[in-house]
């Protein structure tokens, strides 16, 4: 069997939908946590608030106006919980592709085919460590997810009274794993692009509709 690391490799439907769908939720998540720390955060808008109704002829105090911009940040925090629990959705999922896709198409098949190949050629196997390279770095993204995913959930169920002690904590690590993830999504465009550009042309098509072009 031929078990030389190749990035033109075959996709399942299940995997390419998959693939997909998270990357349009993910990247609504993301887009909820931009628009909350930003334009829509409360203090940024409490000022706005109290002017627009000032010059309607109603005056609040700052709390109150605080109070009124404090509700469309919550909007955008409930989206974003929700579409957490579709992620955490997608993730379960994910793991049930993994075990039900033909054993050829499996991760952790690649990476064991990956580990036991060997070659005289130089080429070939700095090619095996890049592919290896961009394997694990799945693995640790799927992690990287799934941390994300449960401390999500923690925060969501901060009223479970073992959890209360824990919400601080369980929002630091929630808050920097996120950081991570947007380092692993740049470089994983940025190494998408340039092998599709190079000697692996096609690489995106793959994943679009299984075929390099």
């Amino acid at each position: 069997m031929d078990t030389r690391p190749a990035f033109l490799e075959k996709h399942s439907l299940a995997i390419r939908l998959w693939h997909w769908i998270f990357f349009l939720t993910l990247t609504g998540t993301l887009v909820t946590v931009l628009l909350a720390s930003t334009t829509f955060r409360t203090r940024n808008n409490t000022a706005m608030v109290m002017d627009q109704l000032a010059h309607k002829g109603v005056t609040v105090t700052q709390d109150q106006a605080r109070m009124i911009s404090h509700s469309f940040n919550d909007k955008l925090w409930d989206l974003h919980t929700l579409i957490g629990y579709v992620i955490c959705g997608l993730l379960l999922s994910r793991m049930l592709i993994e075990v039900f896709q033909p054993g050829d198409e499996k991760l952790r098949k690649k990476i064991a085919d990956a580990l036991r190949f060997r070659s005289t050629s130089k080429e070939e196997m700095t090619e095996r460590q890049h592919y290896l390279w961009v394997k694990w770095g799945y693995v640790v993204f799927y992690g990287l997810i799934l941390i994300m995913a449960l401390t999500g959930l923690g925060l969501a169920f901060e009223n479970v009274p073992f959890l209360k002690g824990l919400h601080g904590t369980i929002k630091q690590i929630h808050s920097f794993t996120q950081y991570l993830i947007y380092a692993y999504i740049l470089l994983h465009l940025a190494g998408v692009i340039r092998t599709d550009r190079g000697k692996y042309a096609g690489l995106v098509s793959r994943m679009i509709h299984g075929r390099t072009r």
